[in-house]
């Protein structure tokens, strides 16, 4: 081959930098990609990049004792079991209203007044008219005695033959028409009396009192108002107010006819208003009301309160659980406690996995007794933390986490 072919072939410089450079390379390239696989594998099992598990949850809550004893449950409302709509017995004009909604009230305390200058007049006509008949009375007494005094003397001298036959007998007269008069006075004033009775009577109806200790509920009239006791006229009020005896509370429930028979007088209970959540009552059943409700096919119970509270009112709604057992008075506080299926058994230790952002913690919280379906926990969770409910198998501390939608 000529001399100058062979110097074609020569290979320039540039070209051989360039591919040396190359091959240094790929050794950086191929460790690079060997170091970010194991930084993956170390990732993934570590749970870091590991896919997010899907999983049901349940929440931390505060339960009663008393859930776990219920047998029955059922609502209804408080209800005053001695109320009365306080009226007046006559019919007059309201001139003072001394209470207003929410006012307690004594057994005899005067509520409203009513106009009674009528009523008043009658009854100072009616004390005259005794006066005057009693001091009839009067009078008469003295005529019968100044006559038995006579007739006493005139038989004595009758019997002597001192007088006439015919004067004694018209002494005898008249004094027999004293005593009779003396009994009419009496019957008179007995009269007069019962008059004046009857007239500080109605002057006494124009005061409308209490009939028992209690709260006024409502107000259905206001001074100037026409009471009467029927509410006949158009704008006549029947009642002046209404008002309740607090202390005779009780809560008033529908229970199923096909659940009765689980419903015994005396039965304890635990009492939940609506109005004041976060606080139980114990009561127990008062009544069961022999009547069944054919639309409802219902039995009315009545249960009393065993615990009261000055905030309970009437119509404030009210569920009842009644219970297998009394409670203690201990077993009145709410508790901590967390559905039994939360917890799973690791190394001879219960433990939950608490929700921490999207990923789990394991805890292992000190429980206490049994609840029903719950177990109460003593410490280690409050109320409000969410926990997994029925785990799947491989779930541990720090895994990804994603909440399954319902």
């Amino acid at each position: 081959m000529p001399i100058e072919d062979l110097k074609k072939l020569k290979i320039e410089k540039a070209d051989k930098v360039i591919i040396t450079a190359g091959r240094k390379k790929k050794p950086f390239i191929i460790a690079a990609i060997i170091l970010m696989f194991l930084i993956s594998v170390i990732l993934y099992r570590t749970g870091i990049i590991a896919p997010a598990t899907t999983v049901d949850v349940t929440t931390v809550s505060q339960v009663y004792p008393s859930q776990s004893l219920s047998i029955l449950n059922a609502s209804g409302y408080i209800v005053a079991q001695r109320k009365a709509a306080v009226a007046s017995k006559m019919t007059g004009r309201l001139v003072a209203l001394n209470v207003e909604e929410g006012s307690k009230i004594k057994k005899g305390q005067i509520i409203a007044r009513m106009e009674s200058a009528d009523v008043s007049a009658a009854r100072d006509q009616a004390a005259a008219n005794l006066n005057t008949v009693r001091a009839n009375l009067e009078q008469v007494r003295a005529d019968r005695d100044n006559l038995e005094k006579d007739h006493a003397r005139y038989q004595r001298l009758a019997e002597g033959g001192y007088v006439a036959q015919s004067e004694y007998d018209a002494i005898k007269t008249r004094y027999r028409r004293a005593v009779e008069g003396v009994k009419a006075a009496e019957a008179n004033v007995t009269g007069a009396s019962a008059a004046l009775a009857g007239a500080r009577a109605n002057l006494d109806y124009t005061l409308i009192r209490a009939p028992f200790d209690g709260v006024v509920l409502t107000k259905n009239a206001d001074v100037g108002d026409i009471v009467s006791p029927l509410g006949a006229a158009a704008t006549a009020k029947a009642a002046v107010v209404t008002i309740a005896d607090m202390s005779s509370l009780q809560v008033e429930v529908d229970v199923s006819e096909t659940s009765i028979v689980s419903i015994r007088t005396g039965q304890p209970c635990d009492i939940q208003l609506d109005a004041l959540a976060d606080m139980r009552f114990r009561g127990e059943v008062h009544a069961i009301v022999p009547t069944v409700d054919r639309s409802k096919a219902t039995v009315l119970v009545k249960v009393r309160f065993l615990d009261k509270d000055p905030r309970m009112l009437p119509d404030m709604s009210a569920k009842v659980s009644f219970l297998s057992r009394k409670l203690n008075p201990e077993e009145l506080k709410p508790r901590v406690a967390v559905n039994q299926a939360a917890l799973i058994n690791r190394d001879n230790q219960n433990v939950v996995l608490l929700l921490r952002g999207t990923n789990v913690q394991q805890i292992s919280p000190k429980l206490g007794k049994n609840l029903g379906d719950m177990v109460e926990v003593t410490e280690g969770l409050k109320p409000g933390d969410r926990v997994v409910i029925n785990p799947p198998k491989g779930l541990k501390d720090g895994s990804k986490i994603k909440i399954a939608e319902r």
